[in-house]
């Protein structure tokens, strides 16, 4: 009697499981990439002309950014990982909420950029023009800020934020 009940109790373990497991299944719903979302993972973007385009969400892991002209363009919430950004003009460009983790940023424009609550870890700035640049509350080495606080100055145009301000550089 004590084994018809336990094997009882079992099955309707396994029962209720199987129904749990089925009613989440069925009610599963697929995601689905953002329409507008661009991916250019591993492409070689050097040279183009993104100025001015809404590029919000994009996707640019390990690609060759090299000259690319990304003048005024929405990239909040983009992806730059392991990105080669040599002399790329980001100038006036909004980075808000944005991944650079370990791109090359040399000699690129960053005037006037908005670079907001950006994470830009293991990335290099050597030479970057950050004139006017707003990296208030981003995530930086401090290594690169202590160099770009060298050379930091301006007002960003659009946040009212001066470079040296966003990056509470010391008092001259």
């Amino acid at each position: 009697m004590v084994i018809k009940t336990l094997i009882l109790r079992l099955l309707g373990l396994v029962l209720v499981v199987s129904l749990a497991w089925f009613w989440v299944m069925l009610s599963a719903a697929p995601a689905y990439a953002q329409a507008k979302t661009v991916n250019y993972t591993y492409s070689d973007v050097s040279d183009r002309d993104f100025s001015y385009t809404d590029l919000v969400g994009g996707v640019f892991a390990a690609a060759k950014m090299i000259g690319t002209n990304f003048q005024g363009a929405n990239l909040s919430n983009s992806i730059f990982t392991k990105g080669m950004m040599l002399e790329a003009n980001l100038s006036g460009a909004n980075l808000t909420n944005s991944l650079l983790d370990r791109v090359t940023l040399n000699r690129a424009n960053l005037t006037n950029a908005i670079l907001t609550e950006a994470t830009i870890t293991s990335t290099t700035l050597y030479d970057a023009e950050i004139t006017g640049a707003d990296f208030t509350d981003a995530i930086i080495d401090r290594y690169q800020v202590s160099l770009m606080c060298q050379r930091a100055s301006g007002v960003n145009p659009v946040t009212g934020i001066s470079t040296r301000e966003s990056l509470a550089c010391p008092r001259k």
